[in-house]
């Protein structure tokens, strides 16, 4: 036999089919679901509040005056006037305001140079700078920040349902002859 004819008699006779082990003892293998959130996928990050707010970055310059009606991050400068009546305004550690600030809340990290009427309460942190009169039903500074300026801590009014305010007022039978009678918001009589 010629090394042709015993590499034809090989390619000839077909392979003896090969049996499948079968394991003694079959494992059964799970694939585990990986979870997945059911929240949208967003490109851009989320606020630090759930309820939404604007911001202001660091690169961000305004001159003029800002209204809003959602809360306000600025990390940037802003000259003017800001209001937010009934949210929360922070100006963040890079955050420069020249300004007039009226919000219902305003936590200060980085400088305020202006007026501050915070309705509800005003936070002046660590390493922050507050030139300015302050208006406000409640403060917080903590050490290390600079305050400069007068504080009036006002009472805040409690809301009254509309049952209070359709009551009528009782009228006062005797009048001061020297000025006339009110009444405060805390119901006390003021006298002039």
């Amino acid at each position: 036999m010629s090394i042709f004819n015993k590499q034809r008699s090989s390619e000839d006779t077909p392979p003896a089919p090969k049996q499948a082990a079968q394991p003694s003892n079959p494992i059964e293998t799970k694939k585990e679901a990986t979870p997945l959130s059911s929240m949208p996928f967003k490109t851009t990050p989320e606020p630090d509040s759930a309820r939404g707010s604007a911001s202001i970055g660091k690169a961000v310059k305004i001159n003029g005056q800002i209204f809003s009606k959602e809360d306000l991050y600025i990390d940037g400068d802003v000259e003017g006037s800001i209001e937010l009546q009934e949210h929360r305004l922070t100006i963040g550690p890079n955050g420069k305001v020249h300004s007039t600030v009226k919000a219902r809340e305003v936590v200060v990290l980085g400088t305020i140079q202006g007026n501050v009427d915070a309705s509800d309460r005003l936070e002046i942190r660590k390493d922050a700078r507050l030139v300015g009169d302050i208006k406000t039903a409640r403060i917080i500074i903590e050490d290390g920040a600079y305050f400069k300026g007068s504080i009036d801590i006002v009472k805040s009014e409690p809301s009254k349902s509309p049952a209070q305010q359709q009551q009528p007022r009782p009228q006062n039978a005797s009048t001061p002859a020297t000025g006339h009678t009110q009444t405060a918001a805390a119901g006390a009589e003021v006298k002039r």
